[in-house]
C-alpha cells in the first residue's frame, strides 16, 4: 500500500527534530559509551545505533508502539505501565515519560487526539492509530528519527563530521525498515534485551562528571 501524501508529511512534521519533545535533550545512554571512548567514529557509531535497533531500546520501543497502535484506548494504560516497568534504568524511563508527555501535549492541541501522559512510543502508536495513519510508515519513521538523534549526539560529541553523521543515518534506513516490518504484531511476549553494555551506559550516565545530555 502507498501511504497517503497528507499522512507522510504528518509523519514527517511528528519525527521532525523540530517537533517539540525535546529530542535535542536525549542520548539515551550514548553520552556515557562517547565519553568512555567506546564511540569514537563512524563506525562505532553505527554499530551502536544497528545495536540498539535490532535489540535494544529502538526494537522495543516499535514492539510498544505497535502494540498501542493495535489496541483500544482502554487497554493503552496497561501497555503504557508495562513500557515503563520495561525501561533498563531511571534516565531511560524518564526520557520516554517526558518526550511522550511533550508529544501528547501538541497532538492533543493541534489534533485533538484525548492522549495524556504516555510513555514516547505509546504515545506515537495510539495518535497514529487515532489518525489512521499506516502502522509500518510510522514504525519505520520512529525508528530512523531515533536513529537521527543519536547520530546528532556523536556529531556533537566525538566530533563526528555532518557527512559521518548522515552516512550512519543512511546505513540505518533498511534496518529501520526491517524492524518495523518484524515489530508489527505488537506482540509484547516478544519483548527482549541483549544490549547490556548500552543499558549499563544508561545507568552510568547520571554519574558522569560533566555531562551535556539529560540521559
Amino acid at each position: 500500500m502507498v501511504i497517503a501524501t497528507e499522512d507522510l508529511l504528518t509523519l514527517v512534521q511528528w519525527m521532525s527534530p523540530s517537533f517539540p519533545i525535546g529530542a535535542f535533550a536525549y542520548s539515551n545512554g550514548l553520552e556515557t559509551d562517547i565519553e568512555n571512548g567506546r564511540v569514537n567514529s563512524l563506525s562505532t557509531l553505527a554499530d551502536w545505533i544497528e545495536t540498539s535497533v535490532r535489540f535494544g531500546s529502538g526494537h522495543s520501543d516499535a514492539l510498544f508502539l505497535a502494540a498501542a497502535y493495535h489496541a483500544d484506548l482502554s487497554d493503552i494504560e496497561d501497555i503504557d505501565a508495562s513500557n515503563r516497568a520495561f525501561g533498563a534504568s531511571r534516565e531511560r524511563r524518564m526520557e520516554s515519560d517526558l518526550q511522550g508527555a511533550a508529544f501528547c501535549q501538541t497532538v492533543r492541541k493541534i489534533w485533538g487526539l484525548p492522549l495524556e501522559a504516555l510513555t514516547y512510543p505509546v504515545a506515537v502508536g495510539a495518535a497514529a492509530k487515532l489518525r489512521g495513519l499506516p502502522l509500518i510508515d510510522t514504525s519505520a519513521l520512529f525508528l530512523l528519527a531515533f536513529a537521527g538523534n543519536l547520530a546528532a549526539v556523536a556529531m556533537r560529541l566525538v566530533p563526528l563530521g555532518q557527512t559521518e553523521g548522515q552516512q550512519a543515518i543512511a546505513q540505518s534506513i533498511s534496518l529501520c525498515r526491517a524492524t518495523a516490518h518484524d515489530t508489527a504484531h505488537g506482540d509484547l511476549e516478544q519483548l527482549r534485551s541483549t544490549t547490556f553494555l548500552a543499558d549499563i551506559a544508561s545507568m552510568q550516565h547520571e554519574a558522569l562528571h560533566s555531562r551535556i545530555f539529560r540521559t
